[in-house]
């Protein structure tokens, strides 16, 4: 009903300001020199930009605050070691775990999945004929890891199938898969090349029935959707600071409490001893016991400049404005003619990847930034196993965020449709 679009189209204008929230991202109003195009970024998938309050109060903990953390009692450390622990607690919020010493601060979202495979294969909690359950829908970072844990160990992978249309785990099979040497699942909370947001409680629900822990990969999902830990009941779960307008160099582990207790150091050094002798080391407890030495403190603090944002603009409109968004891209891309979008699943999020039969993507991009200053990503995007399932050898993705506009959806489509035509 056209009618009821229209009214829905300005109540979204009126509850979502998109023209003052473009104006906190800097970049957005940059024109391209050589001939004056303004950036239409579709490769948020990889990282997003950053708003200005993220960027200025990194520049101002290097001009006026820099020190390090829990290692002085001047007052610049003493603040400092405030600012990052306050940063801790509002990731706490934001993803509503139960406890604040649940949150650990790492590197990235694959920093943080590589740190928990090396914990276990320390803690002997993966041995030789053991079961790890991935599917061939994971990001490298959550599947390499755990293949060259299963080499090491001589433990088994096995994988939950996911339907070729739709793009969605088929949970019926799941149960089938476990057994008595299953120790762990690991699957994504929101596929990087399917765009299909996975029913992560439903599969907690599995997991637990059989007494398995679950680690689910939420780089994807952390920037677009409303996670609460507490209602998906998941073991541990993680994400990249730079793919919620924060900065790159810092990420989050969260982990049960008592998973973490279990769990030996990831790397050794300053800040994760209780006491040392020569006779030996007594650790902390989690999450010190996990960030050995000097943390990214500046990134740290960008990232809780990053929540407060995120926060202030309510992620549960955030969502609906970027359904609105990737609704109005899969309706328009399906008007060119030979473009094949992957999967058709409803349960999508802010990304499409598309491909056409006898154009190869990397043309495609290569068009579209050269002509029209057009971002979106090509490849295999680091799903190998996942396009040689799809028999497809490289997709074109676009991925959207709240700073985008249905008006650039519109000069990307028309941009898209004259590359396929040079081509």
């Amino acid at each position: 009903n056209l009618k009821q679009m229209k009214f829905k189209e300005e109540k979204t204008k009126k509850d979502f300001p998109i023209e003052r929230i473009r104006e906190d991202f800097p970049i957005l109003s940059l024109k391209r020199e050589r001939d004056q195009k303004a950036l239409i970024y579709f490769d948020n998938g990889a990282t997003t930009h950053k708003p200005e309050c993220v960027i200025r109060t990194i520049t101002e903990f290097y001009r006026k605050e820099n020190s390090t953390v829990r290692r002085g009692l001047y007052d610049l450390s003493n603040d400092t070691t405030e600012r990052v622990e306050a940063t801790r607690e509002k990731i706490r919020g934001f993803v509503n775990a139960e406890r604040t010493e649940e949150i650990v601060f790492t590197s990235g979202c694959t920093e943080a999945i590589n740190l928990l495979a090396s914990c276990f294969a320390r803690a002997g909690k993966i041995q030789a004929n053991d079961q790890i359950i991935l599917s061939t829908t994971e990001h490298h970072a959550n599947f390499v890891p755990w293949q060259m844990l299963a080499k090491e160990k001589g433990a088994v992978l096995k994988f939950l199938d996911f339907d070729l249309e739709s793009g969605e785990l088929k949970l019926e099979k799941l149960e089938e898969l476990i057994n008595s040497k299953t120790k762990l699942i690991c699957l994504t909370h929101l596929s990087n090349v399917l765009g299909v947001v996975n029913n992560i409680k439903q599969i907690t629900q599995i997991a637990h029935k059989f007494q398995i822990p679950i680690l689910v990969d939420g780089s994807q999902a952390a920037p677009h959707l409303k996670v609460d830990l507490q209602e998906l009941a998941c073991d541990f779960y993680c994400f990249s600071g730079h793919k919620i307008f924060g900065p790159t160099g810092v990420g989050i582990l969260y982990g049960k409490k008592e998973l973490l207790e279990e769990l030996p150091p990831y790397q050794y050094g300053g800040d994760i001893i209780e006491s040392v002798s020569r006779e030996g080391t007594l650790f902390n407890k989690p999450p010190k016991k996990f960030e050995a030495g000097t943390p990214p403190i500046a990134q740290i603090i960008g990232l809780g400049a990053a929540i407060d944002y995120l926060q202030e603009l309510d992620i549960e409109k955030t969502s609906a404005y970027e359904q609105e968004l990737v609704f109005y891209l899969s309706q328009e891309l399906s008007k060119i003619s030979g473009l094949k979008i992957v999967a058709n699943s409803p349960k999508r999020a802010a990304l499409i990847s598309f491909y056409f039969k006898d154009k190869h993507a990397y043309d495609l991009a290569v068009l579209l930034n050269d002509l029209d200053n057009i971002a979106i990503r090509v490849g295999q995007h680091c799903a190998e196993p996942l396009l040689h399932e799809l028999k497809i050898n490289s997709l074109a993705r676009a991925s959207l965020a709240f700073y985008n506009t249905k008006q650039e959806i519109d000069r990307f489509v028309l941009a898209l449709d004259k590359a396929k035509g040079l081509l």
